[in-house]
């Protein structure tokens, strides 16, 4: 495989085969990988917490369901 430097950006090569620009700067690319996971794991609680507070509704309108039918009697 055949690479040339991109003009104007130090850490990145054209693959001349593919014309695919790739980045050689493994610490950003650790950098970036790291961020991907921590918005993913971030986007994943926010998930779990929409879903815990739906569960908590649902459990709060049934208890007012029961207790106004304890009331009525």
């Amino acid at each position: 495989m055949n690479y040339h430097k991109v003009n104007g950006h130090p850490n990145l090569i054209r693959d001349t085969s593919t014309k695919a620009i790739l980045n050689t700067n493994n610490t950003e690319y650790q950098n970036y990988v790291t961020l991907k996971k921590s918005k993913e794991a971030e986007s994943k609680k926010m998930e779990d917490i929409e879903l815990n507070m739906n569960e908590l509704r649902n459990d709060i309108d049934e208890i007012k369901q029961l207790l106004l039918k304890l009331s009525e009697k």
